[in-house]
């Protein structure tokens, strides 16, 4: 647990937003492209704390299992929506979701909800 998430997570009242999304990469990449890319999501993804405003921890799983359907995870969390709503036009999150998810991804799925 990030550091600022373990403070926000102290505060009395707080309610968290987090975000998560699965991802499916295109058929077309081998298996061997996809680990690829799914390295530079997470650490593109991942490079985002402690620049984005309100975001208290980022992290992307891509050790899957077989059972998976999914190729990549991203598990985010935001001091609240407005915070969530910042990120997504973000440049440095629009920057990193240009290069590094968007051109790859076939599916996306998103859950984003009040903790």
């Amino acid at each position: 647990m990030s550091a600022p998430l373990r403070q926000y997570m102290n505060k009395k009242g707080a309610h968290m937003v987090r975000h998560i999304i699965l991802w499916q990469l295109k058929d077309e990449y081998s298996e061997e492209r996809k680990q690829e890319i799914r390295r530079g999501m997470k650490e593109g993804l991942e490079s985002l704390q402690g620049k984005v405003p309100g975001l208290l921890s980022i992290t992307v799983k891509t050790d899957r299992l077989a059972s998976s359907s999914a190729d990549a995870m991203l598990d985010a969390a935001f001091t609240d929506e407005d915070a969530l709503k910042a990120y997504r036009v973000h440049p440095e999150h629009v920057k990193v979701a240009d290069s590094r998810v968007r051109p790859f991804v076939k599916t996306r799925v998103c859950m984003d909800y009040h903790e």
